[in-house]
């Protein structure tokens, strides 16, 4: 069973995330189907690509699927976790992709939206970076997309607190492109999709390349990115990490005691 439903319409597909059961969390199988979703689009040679949840859904997507993190002792967003995989086919797609966002964003389901193009979310949308409830440290990819997308104190309080903020402070950040009544923003983001089509693709398949390269060139030496890995590794082998997820699967508060 698919838990998206993929429609084009002349040079513009959309992905919509179609498993309201589950909050459509981000699981390996929602992934794969996302993922399937853009190798249509670039089968197809679409010129740009909407990803949205059905209409009028309260929650946009909960994020990472926490029944699948690993119990302990293996880095939980790995390079090969299934989060970073779409996270980078996201980013790596030669067209323009839409995030069309209605209700809440939590977690990896965020930075996937941010590592869309251009962000259109009704005022009833809210987002939020989750991993401190579960003990999760976020990855460096991760924040990077996070820091790219706002101002580095509005990322701190974001991930430190782990509350959501509106959209319409989101905004304010930057984090959001355009603010719609949830009656006409699939109207909205298909027109814009439509003038995106008629412009030349190339041009803008190398703009887009262009931009994900200055945007990731931050200097990290080797030996910054090993303490950060360490630093890391010290936490999901630790007591908190085990907790935390432990926690989600017995549907209680974690108690976290710093170790």
């Amino acid at each position: 069973m698919s838990l998206t439903h993929i429609e084009q319409t002349g040079h513009v597909l959309t992905i919509t995330l179609a498993n309201q059961e589950r909050r459509n969390v981000l699981s390996e199988a929602m992934i794969e189907d996302i993922l399937a979703g853009l190798e249509q689009a670039r089968a197809a040679k679409a010129r740009a690509v909407i990803l949205r949840a059905e209409p009028g859904v309260r929650v946009w997507s909960a994020g990472h699927d926490i029944s699948e993190l690993p119990h302990s002792h293996r880095d939980p967003l790995g390079w090969s976790d299934p989060l970073r995989v779409v996270i980078r086919a996201i980013e790596e797609f030669p067209a323009p992709i839409i995030a069309l966002v209605e209700g809440g964003v939590w977690g990896g389901a965020f930075e996937m939206v941010l590592a869309c193009d251009i962000v259109v979310a009704t005022s009833d949308s809210s987002f939020a970076i989750t991993p401190a409830k579960l003990g999760i440290p976020y990855n460096i990819v991760g924040l990077l997309t996070f820091i790219n997308a706002t101002n580095l104190h509005a990322v701190k309080e974001m991930a430190f607190c782990a509350q959501p903020i509106s959209a319409e402070r989101a905004l304010t950040l930057g984090i959001v492109n355009h603010l719609q009544p949830a009656e006409k923003i699939t109207d909205f983001c298909a027109e814009m999709a439509r003038g995106i089509a008629k412009l030349a693709p190339l041009a803008i398949a190398v703009m887009k390349e262009e931009l994900r390269v200055l945007a990731s060139a931050h200097a990290i030496t080797p030996r910054m990115f090993e303490r950060v890995q360490g630093l890391r590794r010290k936490v999901y082998d630790g007591h908190d990490y085990a907790e935390g997820v432990r926690a989600f699967r017995e549907k209680r508060a974690p108690i976290f005691t710093g170790e």
